[in-house]
């Protein structure tokens, strides 16, 4: 098989020969565009709400929902973005296999999932060793009145 050159590689694509890991693929991308300025700033604000909705339950299952939604229609939007990438973006960074959607804006969006469903099961153990705390206690004073009844 025989090597490609890097230079017929088109400019408004990013190059598989030079993306030997994640790091150096998050690295050949421009930040500075404004449209990924965008995108962090949504992140930020997502990983906000995520830790504002903690103490709201409901709210959070509804949330949990949407994210779990946009996670879900990244596909879509990859096509998309893969189709119009010339109206917003300097480069195509949409590639048929999904990676840059994958990293920049799926794995941020199953981060918040994932402290969310983290935040569940330490609310879960908590209710259940504060249940099994008054179970304990609800015993001992039942047996303390049995003995001052008899």
């Amino acid at each position: 098989m025989a090597k490609q050159n890097i230079s017929t590689i088109p400019i408004d694509a990013i190059s598989n020969m030079r993306i030997t890991s994640v790091w150096t693929f998050l690295l050949s991308i421009d930040w500075s565009e404004s449209w990924l300025v965008a995108l962090l700033f949504f992140h930020l604000f997502c990983f906000a709400v995520t830790l504002l909705t903690t103490r709201f339950y409901r709210l959070q299952i509804c949330y949990f929902t949407i994210l779990a939604g946009m996670v879900y229609s990244a596909e879509y939007l990859n096509e998309m973005a893969a189709m119009n990438w010339r109206s917003f973006s300097k480069y195509q960074y949409f590639d048929s296999k999904g990676m840059f959607i994958s990293l920049v804006f799926s794995a941020p969006l199953l981060l918040n999932t994932v402290v969310i469903v983290g935040l569940w099961v330490y609310r879960t153990f908590a209710t259940m060793t504060e249940l099994k705390t008054l179970q304990l206690k609800r015993r001992k004073a039942i047996r303390e009145n049995k003995k001052k009844a008899a």
